[in-house]
């Protein structure tokens, strides 16, 4: 009992640490600070390292009374530093500060070497929503193994912008990596602007943790993926340099002040974007990740994150390629019928409950 006392002590003191911090984040471009894999941060703006309470790639004890009872759960996912925030310069309205040394305060550094996945699901997220997240997992997240093959679920978060609840929003994202072990955090700020910071910091990840597997899909919160035909798609898919969804080519940059994807010509002179894949859901092959991240230190990071990837493929001299069905990859809002969403890989479910979709979805008997 002594045992238990001392480290509920421990863990009630690291997670009072989150309440002394002055989380007033700017909202662009990101909090920065060392990865796990850098042994000495650079000093510069955002997130700086102070004293560690915890050794990094280590397991953490996090207990909690239970009728009466202090249980103690261990976990590998959880990696704590305390963090302070310092005054910071912005790129510009049109950047991201990437790269940049970011790191992970929750990690799952070993779910894919033990788990071995064939294909391996990215669905980024803001630490608040979590009922994005459960949805996934009690949908079409919820398929493991498909004919033999393993697919393994993670979802991506930065910090919470610190608008007063942070610490009650970064007190669940924890007990919450307890109870599933799908969660990624890094310690960006998560805010609409920072989306390329986000996906590059998982290319990271995925090149660090994950290479192993044979690819990659990343996809939005609130759509419907039929995991199954993904999975038919890439038996037969290139192994090398694949990058592949609903491809755009020769799109044209937006040049009215007034839109959300608006670049002015002096930050980007062409009049055409490179072929990209739309970031509502695209897969690639695990070769693709460390060579992105390598293309990315000599490309200005975009704050349109999937144009972004399209300069970094560029650079690479590879283009994305285009699905073997046109219709595979929608980024438009589609009325569900269940013939219809059997033909196809991922789409947005126009207002549906998407509980109810799936269990229609996955009842007995043929979809046409």
């Amino acid at each position: 009992m002594a045992n238990d006392l001392m480290k509920h002590n421990t863990t009630t003191k690291w997670l009072n640490s989150f309440k002394s911090q002055s989380l007033n984040y700017v909202p662009l471009p990101g909090l920065s600070g060392p990865r796990r894999s850098t042994p000495t941060p650079k000093p510069t703006s955002g997130f700086t390292t102070g004293e560690n309470l915890q050794p990094e790639n280590t397991t953490l004890k996090i207990s909690r009374k239970i009728n009466n009872t202090v249980v103690t759960h261990e976990t590998d996912s959880v990696v704590t530093q305390k963090e302070t925030v310092k005054p910071y310069v912005s790129p510009g309205p049109y950047y991201v500060e990437y790269p940049y040394e970011y790191h992970y305060i929750i990690n799952e550094p070993k779910k894919c070497e033990e788990q071995k996945p064939f294909l391996v699901v990215m669905v980024p997220v803001a630490p608040h929503n979590v009922e994005h997240r459960q949805i996934v997992r009690s949908t079409w997240g919820g398929e493991s193994n498909i004919e033999g093959k393993t697919v393994k679920l993670f979802f991506l978060l930065g910090m919470h912008n610190g608008d007063g609840v942070g610490v009650g929003v970064q007190r669940q994202v924890l007990q919450e990596s307890i109870d599933h072990h799908d969660l990624i955090q890094s310690n960006f700020v998560d805010c609409y602007k920072n989306l390329t910071i986000k996906t590059m910091v998982m290319m990271e990840w995925l090149d660090s943790f994950c290479s192993g597997a044979s690819y990659a899909m990343k996809v939005d919160s609130d759509t419907f993926v039929n995991v199954p035909l993904l999975v038919r798609m890439l038996r037969n898919a290139p192994k090398q340099n694949y990058m592949t969804g609903l491809v755009a080519h020769n799109a044209q940059v937006l040049r009215d002040s007034s839109s959300k994807w608006f670049l002015p010509w002096n930050v980007y002179p062409n009049p055409t974007y490179p072929t990209y894949a739309l970031g509502l859901g695209y897969v690639l092959s695990l070769d693709l990740p460390k060579k992105l991240v390598a293309a990315s230190r000599d490309v200005k990071a975009l704050y349109i994150e999937d144009v972004h990837l399209g300069l970094c493929m560029k650079k690479l001299g590879i283009s994305p390629t285009d699905p073997p069905r046109w219709n595979y990859f929608q980024t438009n809002y589609l009325r569900y019928n269940r013939c219809t969403y059997s033909q196809l890989i991922v789409c947005l479910p126009e207002h549906t409950d998407r509980y109810w979709l799936w269990k229609d979805y996955k009842r007995p008997g043929k979809y046409c």
